[in-house]
């Protein structure tokens, strides 16, 4: 049986003041690249719950969020990332990693071929997030070379600050993969063609 390669980012995880975790459904997602290489990717036990913002005002929205994510490649080594969309006033369900332009807000460069990428370095994040606008979140994110890796988050916190209406949130877990995967040099190499793949999950409220 393959190795498996694990890594979790946790905090501790109070509902105190909140409504009680929101468990979101599981799924799954097989893809098959030219060359043959195959990635499966699942998503369980992931759950969320909006929380009143320590921030105590009209404009804070906030949510304690956890899940298990695995992508599982046949061959050759990759990248997986997992991550958030979230947006202000926005509908995230009908969107996903690859948008672009202005809907994005404060984020960063295009690290790792997210644009606006956040890292999560701690169990919480927070951002500001204006009316109208869509952040890409990234939580976790590892290379890997074995056949198996699973990612976890255990109650970790995301708060936005200046969303004046609801906020939104759906999770994704992204794979890029081939064979004799490398990221030297800043670049990413292999000696077959690489398959790149992303699985999403149900929107969910942060307030």
């Amino acid at each position: 049986m393959a190795a498996a390669i694990a890594a979790a980012v946790a905090v501790g995880l109070s509902s105190a003041g909140g409504a009680p975790a929101m468990a979101l459904p599981n799924g799954s997602k097989r893809s098959t690249g030219i060359d043959g290489q195959i990635v499966t990717l699942k998503r369980t036990a992931e759950s969320a719950y909006a929380q009143p913002s320590e921030a105590n005002n009209g404009f804070a929205r906030s949510a304690r969020v956890s899940g298990i994510y695995t992508a599982r490649i046949n061959r050759g080594g990759g990248s997986v990332q997992v991550g958030y969309l979230v947006g202000c006033q926005v509908n995230v369900g009908g969107l996903d990693v690859g948008i672009s332009g202005g809907l994005f807000g404060t984020g960063t460069s295009a690290a790792n071929g997210l644009p606006g990428v956040l890292p999560i370095i701690s169990g919480n994040i927070s951002f500001p997030l204006a009316p109208g606008q869509v952040q890409v979140v990234q939580a976790l994110h590892k290379n890997f070379s074995k056949k198996v890796v699973s990612l976890q988050l255990s109650g970790v916190e995301i708060s936005v600050q200046g969303c004046g209406g609801f906020a939104q949130a759906r999770s994704f877990i992204k794979v890029l993969a081939s064979e004799g995967y490398s990221t030297a040099r800043g670049t990413v190499s292999g000696e077959s063609g690489a398959i790149q793949s992303t699985l999403y999950g149900a929107p969910f409220s942060i307030g």
